[in-house]
């Protein structure tokens, strides 16, 4: 019904933010990472909307990317996986964070989520794959939306991805590459070539 709502943050509280435009205020649901990078209140923000309506309810969930929005509008597919835990599992991974985890088949990761055990996490996982591909996988790791962390975050996950990248021209799977470098454990003082090595210890 609603692509987006664009207007001024009224409030915010840890489950919901409430934008004004043309008079009105809309009580829209967020994930803890959404409100987290939320800017003060009285500031203009674009939200991306998703709207749930049933019999005894009409509902916005709100996002700050396409990108978010897209992935929760895949999370909900998934049986067993409503919005609220759609929101649930948004809250401890970002977007990339859990095209990672897809893909190399990290359900223990997923079930970090409030109310996600490690069968629900297991069918994301089995549900998601086929819908998330490794490509925007691996574009997303070298690229930053402003949540990997700041420059840290970022050069992490560009080696990350020349790890991946590596192994795949090894001749391993993506999701194989992707499950390896998963497991390895990155120090400031870790290159590609580093965590490359690391990572084909992984597999085998």
């Amino acid at each position: 019904m609603y692509a987006y709502i664009k207007g001024t943050l009224m409030e915010i509280t840890e489950e919901a933010v409430v934008v004004e435009t043309g008079g009105i205020g809309y009580n829209i649901k967020v994930s803890t990472n959404t409100a987290d990078l939320l800017p003060g209140i009285g500031s203009e923000v674009k939200i991306y909307t998703y709207t749930l309506v049933r019999e005894d309810s009409f509902s916005l969930y709100g996002f700050l990317t396409r990108d978010d929005l897209d992935i929760f509008k895949k999370l909900i597919t998934v049986s067993g996986i409503g919005p609220k835990g759609g929101l649930a599992i948004l809250s401890v991974m970002s977007a990339d964070a859990l095209r990672f985890a897809v893909a190399a088949g990290d359900a223990k990761e997923i079930a970090k989520a409030p109310g996600v055990g490690k069968k629900t996490a297991e069918r994301v996982i089995l549900d998601l794959r086929d819908k998330i591909s490794i490509e925007d996988t691996l574009r997303n790791l070298g690229s930053s939306d402003g949540r990997a962390g700041g420059d840290t975050g970022l050069a992490d996950n560009m080696m990350k991805r020349e790890a991946i990248e590596a192994l795949t021209a090894l001749g391993y799977s993506a999701s194989e590459a992707a499950a390896a470098v998963k497991k390895v454990e990155i120090s400031e003082n870790d290159t590609s070539e580093t965590i490359l090595k690391q990572a084909l210890k992984h597999m085998f």
